[in-house]
């Protein structure tokens, strides 16, 4: 396995549980401890890991990775709840959260891919498809300034001045 494959492993393996002994993760990534430690050390020098749980900063990580947030509108029947569609909609693993959520649509979810196009048609195909779901509005995240409670540094230092009228 080359480093960006183990990379990109290690860091689905360390999101889903960043608690795990270096030994474990070894295991499940089919590495021997020493280079998944070395791994872990590199990610945390680079600014990949931030925090005492896995909070992955993805413009650093040299692995393709697209974040949205998805605004879903549903119209329910008398057999179908609320909970009946988030059942349906949480079993995709593209879906990173759903909540329901008051204001002027009813579901808000955070999905992730590899690229605006995979995310584009998945939103498409698989969600848009729900019978029930009557609309969806996709926002792309542009820049990630916090995540998780971990506020993460400018990669760049800005130099200009203020202005002020």
């Amino acid at each position: 396995m080359d480093d960006a494959e183990a990379r990109r492993e290690l860091l689905a393996v360390l999101t889903e549980n960043a608690r795990q002994e270096t030994a474990d993760v070894a295991i499940q990534l089919g590495l021997s401890e020493e280079r998944a430690a070395t791994l872990v050390e590199a990610l945390k020098t680079e600014g990949v890991l931030r925090g005492y749980q896995a909070v992955v900063d993805w413009g650093q990580a040299d692995v393709q990775h697209v974040t949205a947030e998805l605004e879903l509108n549903v119209e329910l029947d008398r057999e179908t709840t609320y909970e009946d569609v988030a059942r349906r909609v949480v079993k995709f693993s593209e879906v990173e959260s759903l909540r329901l959520v008051s204001g002027d649509f009813d579901f808000a979810a955070t999905v992730t891919g590899e690229s605006m196009n995979d995310v584009s048609h998945f939103v498409a195909e698989r969600i848009a498809t729900i019978p029930e779901v009557t609309q969806t509005v996709t926002h792309f995240v542009m820049e990630t300034y916090k995540d998780r409670g971990v506020e993460f540094e400018s990669r760049e230092d800005d130099d200009r001045l203020s202005v002020s009228p």
